[in-house]
């Protein structure tokens, strides 16, 4: 199968289950915050959800994604170091989730008191089995990655999605409140893992004839790898989930009910790219070394253009709308998430510029560098919240996040320019050409917005605007009708 087909088809299948998880996520939203939980409980289970988050990072640390490099490597080098490569691996990850629950277990009641949220304790118990069974989801989506059929992590994101839907909706119904619906999450994650360990062992692992060991120094370089990962993914996860928080414990579970809100929609509009990055990522790992960095860096602008064309318009959009999307999708007690959403629209583009970037970057080799500049503006983002959340409250922590992640976003893409050699006049210039048709569309979108009374009317307004947009495009030539009705004839 060639490169553009395998881009293609784990494209597809990742788009697919992406889709999946952000129809099943967006359900579960209007379902819990609007209908069964309210901005309180919403917020708690939120809260507790940050703090696992934050704690899970040690019962895998980098590993999956230090497998999935090792994995892809020793493909073309030596298959018959696979086995053991994913054998040791998972007894890696298996004695780190044993340690990090034996600490959930002693000391939940003394990390619910010093978070200020006693009602904390019963979630962090809980909680050591989501660590152990998100460990090894990460574990065996990556695994699939570096085997190059991102097919099968999307097959996992969408049994987790659609589990975690049913199990979480059934037992908030069923009367087990917040805490049902924690677990809820936990079991999706088991039905991933129980279809992820199967598929891997059957069809992957069983297919290699082991070798008797593991080349000499190549568990040492799994677990030096993970290093930079460890720190990047922790990092990553500080930045996302420091946040909230930081929230609940300097101002209340309401708002972290607003923020959590406002950042689950500026995150489902992340669908479409982050298919994309997770698709290209080893792609342009495979083409830079195997001497072709020419196609590597033509992946990457094309992707890069595509990025900007859907989200620069996205980001204008989103502003715009911001009020009537929350009044009349979530609820007016959320409004209090309007100006979050707004500051927050300026990570979306940022967002899906470092999608198709971070990644890379680990099969480029140079994880470190993306590890450094993670944890610098994770740190930043610590301490901007700290500064911020007292002055202006939880709009703080949405500013803090805008201004830490275009640090990191700009330092990622650097260092993908010194890899691969871009065209940054060439993508500048679109990205002037896209940032003139998202005001004319904006102000479509703004004179309209008087007329929106409900959600028949604002989708109205939507499609209008996207309708601008498209006939703009066309009208300059950044899309070309014929182009696309052949891309898609071709692929169906």
């Amino acid at each position: 199968m060639s490169l553009s087909q395998r881009i293609s088809r784990g494209l597809k299948a990742t788009l697919l289950s992406r889709i999946v998880r952000s129809v099943a996520n967006a359900a579960m939203i209007i379902v819990l915050a609007r209908y069964l939980l309210g901005p309180d409980g919403y917020g708690l289970l939120y809260f507790a959800l940050s703090v696992i988050g934050v704690i899970a990072i040690f019962a895998s640390a980098g590993l999956p994604k230090s497998t999935a490099r090792y994995v892809n490597t020793y493909l073309e080098d030596d298959p018959s170091q696979i086995p053991l490569i994913l054998r040791q691996s998972a007894t890696y990850i298996l004695v780190l989730s044993g340690i990090v629950g034996v600490g959930l277990f002693i000391g939940n009641d003394w990390l619910a008191t010093i978070l200020n949220e006693p009602a904390l304790a019963p979630f962090l118990l809980v909680g050591i089995a989501y660590v152990l069974f998100r460990a090894f989801n990460q574990y065996c989506i990556l695994a699939f990655q570096g085997f190059n059929r991102v097919d099968w992590s999307a097959v996992m994101g969408i049994i987790e999605s659609v589990a975690r839907l049913v199990c979480v909706i059934t037992l908030v119904v069923l009367g087990y409140g917040v805490i049902g619906a924690f677990t809820g999450y936990i079991l999706g994650y088991v039905a991933s893992v129980a279809f992820g360990v199967v598929g891997l062992y059957v069809f992957f692992y069983s297919q290699f004839d082991g070798a008797p060991q593991l080349e000499p120094g190549l568990s040492r370089r799994i677990l030096e790898y993970s290093i930079p990962l460890t720190a990047t993914r922790g990092a990553n996860v500080l930045d996302k989930r420091v946040d909230t928080v930081l929230v609940g414990v300097l101002l209340s579970a309401t708002a972290v009910s607003f923020y959590t809100i406002a950042r689950q929609v500026a995150e489902f509009a992340a669908i479409p790219v982050r298919s994309l990055g997770f698709t290209i990522s080893p792609a342009l790992g495979e083409q830079k070394f195997a001497d072709e960095p020419d196609v590597a860096a033509r992946i990457y602008e094309e992707s890069f253009r595509h990025v900007s064309m859907l989200y620069i318009p996205g980001v204008v959009g989103l502003v715009l709308v911001a009020d009537p999307l929350i009044r009349y999708v979530v609820g007016a007690e959320y409004l209090g998430a309007v100006p979050v959403l707004q500051v927050l629209s300026l990570f979306v583009l940022v967002n899906a510029i470092n999608l198709i970037t971070t990644d890379s970057l680990d099969y480029l080799g140079r994880a470190r560098i993306r590890a450094i500049a993670k944890g610098v503006t994770a740190i930043a983002n610590f301490f901007l919240n700290l500064l911020l959340l007292p002055l202006i409250g939880v709009v703080g922590a949405a500013l803090a996040t805008v201004i830490t992640f275009t640090m990191y976003t700009a330092i990622n893409v650097y260092v993908i320019h010194r890899e691969l050699g871009l065209d940054f006049v060439s993508l500048g210039r679109s990205a002037v050409v896209v940032t003139g048709i998202s005001l004319v569309m904006g102000t479509v979108v703004l004179l309209s917005l008087p007329y929106v009374s409900g959600l028949l009317t604002l989708a109205v307004t939507i499609a209008a605007g996207v309708a601008i947009w498209a006939i703009l495009s066309v009208a300059v030539g950044l899309i070309d009708p014929d182009e696309a009705v052949a891309f898609l004839a071709e692929r169906n």
